[in-house]
């Protein structure tokens, strides 16, 4: 029932994205007066913030912490009884699996549209 929905707003919409106004050129030549966007802001922005990252990663020498926190994770699994170890284990994996499912599905179905 949800899919016949989806197919028919599908059609729906692509038929009125192909109608045209008849505006006698008046929406292309408005569309070529806009100014062009420019995203400077954002093509420097990003760059800017992995640099600075990377830069106060090496100074504060990262991967010692890194590596702190990540021994100190392991003997605390490793600390905990096998059975809650198993459980918490089982249970990371059917959620990854659930949420890979899950993916997979929602892109199959866009790529059919």
């Amino acid at each position: 029932m949800m899919e016949d929905n989806e197919h028919l707003l599908q059609l729906f919409f692509n038929k009125a994205a192909q109608q045209q106004l008849k505006d006698e050129g008046f929406t292309e030549r408005v569309m070529r007066q806009l100014p062009a966007r420019k995203n400077w802001f954002g093509r420097l922005w990003t760059p800017f913030c992995i640099i600075t990252f990377v830069i106060l990663f090496v100074v504060f020498r990262g991967w010692k912490l890194l590596f702190i926190h990540l021994e100190g994770l392991l003997q605390s699994i490793a600390a905990q009884p096998f059975t809650s170890n198993m459980q918490m284990m089982l249970v990371v994996f059917f959620s990854l699996l659930i949420v890979g499912t899950c993916e997979v599905i929602s892109r199959s179905t866009d790529s059919q549209f």
